[in-house]
């Protein structure tokens, strides 16, 4: 026995209605318009031009070879003095790069500092270390004012100077008393020079400033190295009021160590965490989500395969994109992958913090997801208008 649904005159037309404006294209169906023709953004970004920061389209760049090409060209470090240390705290800061890195200075003595004087030939002028004392305790102690006590010369300033600069001062002093002086001037402790190494290094904390020079890399070792969670691109060093970063992953990869600059007293080292480093993997993926990158180093192929790939059910492989608003100028990029070469493209386009990557649903999903979204309506209102109701002597009520 056939069963028909009826559908009264009133409901039908209405029904009609939402049928044809579906197939029309209409508003009513989100997201339904073509991307096959479209060459810029639907929505204006912000857009920096020139100091003025104003809303334009942005063009759609396809994932070509030649586009691969040209980004890995630019990503290249300059030849000679490598890449320069780019100033975070603003564009018209200084910039730290290997042409202006001053020579090695020699270690000057600053409060707290010991070293230890000898006079030849002169033992009663020498403070004997004894047996039982260590070089420290026998040594001289430099002032709070940056000022020594030593025999017959009295009390000297010796803050910023070096070693050497304090023998000549104290054999000048010494020549009266003294026929043919000869005494040496040595380093026992440095203790007035520091620097802060703090972020993610395995032993956070002060680290001294010796005479030998010490470089970032050099203070990030001696603080036990970076840790899992540290982001090896984003060294902040802070100099002075301003703060520059440096990027370690670009000396290991690239050979730039015109990065790694010298430290001076009241350095402070930070090494960002990788938390930053995230993709954004949206749309018609098995597993969107939020990933992090691992050194920023991460393929548009690598990003898709840890998503799981494109749903096999419900995407459209030819409307991939790659949306990169962590720039000046915004960049969108299209990948056409309906065709498995386009694979091998994706895996050399380089992927850069914050990106966003949107796998668009296929046609005939979305009109099933429309669809979905008003039978439950279209079913209420069929069942509506059969039902009797006996409150009005089993008519229905209009």
């Amino acid at each position: 026995m056939k069963t028909s649904l009826a559908v009264p005159g009133g409901i039908r037309p209405l029904l009609m209605g939402l049928a044809a404006s579906i197939l029309a294209g209409c508003s009513l169906v989100p997201g339904n318009q073509s991307y096959s023709n479209r060459e810029e953004s639907a929505v204006r970004l912000p857009v920096q031009q020139g100091d003025v920061l104003a809303p334009a389209n942005i063009k759609i760049k396809p994932i070509t070879a030649e586009l691969i090409i040209e980004m890995f060209n630019a990503a290249r470090p300059p030849r000679g003095d490598g890449t320069s240390v780019a100033a975070v705290a603003g564009k018209d800061n200084p910039r730290l790069t290997g042409n202006n890195f001053p020579p090695t200075p020699e270690y000057k003595l600053g409060p707290g500092d010991i070293i230890s004087i000898i006079v030849w030939d002169h033992p009663e002028l020498t403070i004997p270390a004894g047996s039982f004392r260590t070089a420290e305790q026998a040594g001289t102690v430099v002032a709070d004012d940056g000022t020594i006590f030593f025999p017959y010369a009295g009390v000297l300033k010796v803050a910023g100077k070096t070693t050497s600069e304090v023998r000549v001062m104290l054999s000048s002093k010494l020549a009266k008393y003294i026929e043919k002086v000869q005494l040496d001037v040595r380093m026992v402790a440095f203790r007035s020079q520091q620097v802060y190494v703090v972020g993610e290094v395995a032993k956070p904390g002060i680290q001294q400033v010796t005479d030998i020079p010490m470089t970032i890399l050099e203070a990030v070792n001696r603080a036990g190295g970076f840790t899992q969670e540290a982001d090896y691109s984003r060294v902040l060093l802070t100099r002075r009021g301003t703060t520059y970063q440096v990027n370690i992953q670009a000396m290991y990869d690239y050979g730039a160590t015109a990065q790694n600059a010298l430290l001076e007293n009241g350095d402070i080292v930070n090494v960002a965490d990788r938390s930053y480093n995230k993709l954004f993997l949206l749309g018609e993926v098995a597993r969107p989500g939020s990933y992090v990158m691992n050194k920023k180093r991460a393929t548009l192929a690598e990003a898709l395969s840890d998503a799981g790939y494109v749903s096999q059910t419900t995407s459209d492989p030819r409307w991939i994109y790659v949306m990169r608003g962590d720039a000046e100028a915004p960049e969108l990029f299209h990948l056409d992958a309906s065709l498995p070469d386009a694979m091998l493209l994706a895996d050399r386009f380089p992927l850069r913090p914050r990106d966003v990557i949107y796998v668009d649903a296929a046609a005939v999903v979305r009109w099933q997801r429309v669809v979905a979204n008003i039978l439950p309506t279209a079913t209420m209102l069929d069942v509506t208008s059969q039902t009797k109701y006996p409150l009005f002597g089993g008519r229905q009520p209009y």
